[in-house]
Order: structure tokens, then C-alpha cells, then sequence
């Protein structure tokens, strides 16, 4: 079966994904606003953005440390094999944590990159001794994060991205 063609966007869609992003509690009439429509044209775009899976949800972007998550953190893993069973594994096992809150398969010095969070020095120490304790993972590498000088959600869309 062939992959769905890419829906057709054109400088308006843009603008919405645009404004979105910036921010997703943005009242329809005032996003329609932004972007040069009435309120049920740009409803109707919306939709299928959704529909045809551009907008996959929303969300709110919630600060860890008050929540008592201290230190975030990335794993490098590498696994010992790389038969599909065993990818397929790897991934199920470490996507049910829910410290770890990204789960990307890598090409190139390792297998996965994982981003996870921890409260502290110590439950940092037990997320990595599990990842290393599992059978399948043959090498596990951790860099902690000092601080984050940009992290922004979604792509580059619109004027300013192209």
C-alpha cells in the first residue's frame, strides 16, 4: 500500500502551525484573526490540520523542577543486537517509564537516545542502573544537562521557517 501524498499547505495553513506554536490556548477568533481569515474557514483548516495528522495534539509545557524533576538527563544506548524483536522490545520496555519522556531510534553511535528526568542525583543513578541492567542493552552512555538555552516544541513553520 503507498504512503497517503502530503496534504497541500499554503501560506495560511502555515500561519496558523505558526501561531500554534506559539501558542496552543489561542481562541479561534483570535488565531483567525492573526492570520487574515473569519473564525469558520480557520476552524475548518484547523480540523484538517488534525485530521490529516500536521497537528497531533496540544499541550501544556510544564516546568519539571516544581514538580520535584531536578535533573534531565540523556541516554545514549547501545543494544546488543539489532534484530527487530529486540528494537521492538527495547523501545516497549523503556517507553512505559515515565521518566523517560523522549525515545528517538538513532543512526550512528548508538541504537536509542533517550531523554528522561530524574528528582535527583539518586534516582538519576537508578533510571541508568536499570537501563544498564537490561538484558538487551550492551553499552549505556548518560550525559546530564547543565542548562537548556532553547527548547521549542513542533518545527520551524511560516515566515521564519521557511
Amino acid at each position: 500500500m503507498a504512503d497517503a501524498p502530503e496534504p497541500e499547505l499554503d501560506d495560511v495553513d502555515l500561519n496558523i502551525l505558526a501561531e500554534l506554536q506559539r501558542d496552543g490556548r489561542i481562541t479561534n477568533v483570535e488565531l483567525a484573526r492573526r492570520v487574515g481569515l473569519s473564525a469558520p474557514p480557520c476552524l475548518r483548516r484547523m480540523r484538517r490540520l488534525e485530521e490529516v495528522g500536521i497537528i497531533r495534539g496540544y499541550h501544556a509545557d510544564v516546568a519539571p523542577e516544581p514538580l520535584g524533576y531536578e535533573i534531565t538527563f540523556f541516554a545514549l544506548v547501545g543494544l546488543d543486537s539489532q534484530k527487530q524483536a529486540v528494537l521492538d522490545g527495547f523501545e516497549a520496555d523503556v517507553t512505559a517509564w515515565p521518566e523517560v519522556r523522549e525515545c528517538h531510534m538513532i543512526r550512528g553511535g548508538g541504537d536509542f537516545l533517550l531523554r528522561l528526568v530524574a528528582r535527583d542525583t539518586a534516582h538519576e543513578n537508578q533510571l541508568t542502573s536499570r537501563l544498564t541492567g537490561a538484558p538487551m542493552v550492551s553499552r549505556v552512555q548518560t550525559l546530564q544537562t547543565i542548562r537548556t538555552a532553547k527548547q521549542c516544541a513542533g518545527v520551524p513553520v511560516g515566515p521564519e521557517g521557511g
